[in-house]
């Protein structure tokens, strides 16, 4: 009987995860790219004004 009830609630989120809103997947590889480029423009900052100088 154990071995049945496990099997139903493999995919079921955990009750205490439930109640929380999860973001979409895709925003958050839309921000991880957004800061990746944002760090680089920083770090590089000097590479792209001697580029239009």
């Amino acid at each position: 009987m154990e071995n049945q009830d496990s099997e139903k609630n493999i995919n079921k989120t955990p009750s205490r995860m439930a109640r929380l809103a999860w973001p979409k997947s895709k925003y958050g590889v839309i921000i991880a790219i957004i800061i990746i480029i944002v760090v680089n423009l920083i770090y590089y900052k000097d590479f792209f004004l001697s580029l239009f100088n």
